[in-house]
């Protein structure tokens, strides 16, 4: 049986390594990666049967030849945190506006099927009233956000004006295995509780956050390649935890075995306080249910990192 061609750019990090090692089990696909290795390591991608493509998003010619026979594209490759977006919106742009615009120009001249887009939640809508979903109005409070909302806006463009079907998938805060270069909270604190260091919390810890476990996300993916469906989904636990409620929840995995000391300071420009997501769209459309208990998705992760502490700390 011939399998379908597939593209992930953005493919060697964190969420890309797990995609790859989740479509691999069902065999249905015949998978290119594209990254520029900046964070993920091929090495991440592990033994799995796949075609990698050393190169840069904002590289046109590599871009074209990996997109040449694909039918369907992933595009996780991005600029993603938001303090470096602030410090550096040029590049924020270059790599997730003006790279992405080029892309979507040479999907469309190849006859991709379908594009699945990884954006953001929080950082599109900024600082509202919680839970957020698809018909709020964005206010983007960083470059990060804006950038990943001028896609939002090509992406509809191209599914009406030239027939190209897109799902724009918002991620919550995404944690879990294979993590070890990600910079957002979970990872962070994990590394830095092996390293012994303190945990360094901007604000007071009341802030909240929508914790997806990798997994789900995983299945909320597939899904979206074979939905009849378009537009914008929020996929993330649909349930708010604040930083604090976290840091006890991982004292609750490690147990006695490492210390956990918490320094708190002052809040940052740019971040939102409270975000969590409504997911009953997603439910509907794409048949999205996330069933991992946090306490049973920090245990796994807790238990990868400690499994991996040399290469954590590298």
């Amino acid at each position: 049986m011939s399998r379908e061609k597939l593209l992930i750019t953005g493919g060697a990090g964190f969420v890309g390594s797990n995609l790859i090692r989740y479509l691999s089990g069902n065999n249905k696909f015949e998978i290119s990666v594209l990254d520029n290795e900046s964070l993920g390591k091929e090495a991440n991608i592990g033994p799995y049967e796949y075609n990698f493509i050393k190169a840069d998003i904002r590289d046109e010619r590599a871009v074209r030849e990996a997109l040449t026979g694909v039918k369907y594209l992933i595009h996780l490759a991005a600029d993603t945190r938001v303090m470096d977006s602030i410090q550096d919106p040029a590049k924020n742009f270059e790599v997730n506006v003006l790279a992405t615009f080029r892309l979507l120009e040479q999907a469309r001249e190849l006859g991709i099927s379908r594009i699945i887009f990884a954006s953001t939640g929080g950082a599109i809508l900024g600082d509202v009233a919680p839970p957020i979903n698809e018909e709020m109005v964005a206010r983007p409070l960083a470059p990060y956000g804006a950038s990943k909302l001028a896609i939002e806006g090509y992406l509809s463009a191209y599914s009406a004006s030239y027939n190209l079907p897109s799902i724009v998938l918002r991620f919550s805060n995404i944690y879990g295995v294979n993590s070890y270069h990600k910079g957002s909270v979970v990872a962070h604190f994990f590394k830095q509780i092996l390293l012994g260091d303190d945990l360094i919390v901007f604000g007071d810890g009341t802030q909240k956050r929508d914790f997806l476990y990798v997994d789900d996300l995983m299945k909320g993916i597939e899904d979206a390649l074979y939905a009849d469906a378009n537009g914008v989904y929020q996929l993330g636990s649909g349930k708010p935890t604040s930083v604090n409620e976290l840091i006890d929840a991982m004292r609750a995995v490690i147990g006695d075995e490492f210390k956990i000391n918490v320094l708190y300071k002052d809040f940052r420009p740019g971040e939102v306080k409270e975000t969590w997501c409504d997911i009953s769209r997603a439910r509907m459309a794409l048949g999205f249910n996330p069933d991992t208990k946090l306490i049973d998705g920090l245990s796994r992760t807790w238990n990868w990192f400690k499994q991996n502490y040399s290469v954590s700390i590298s």
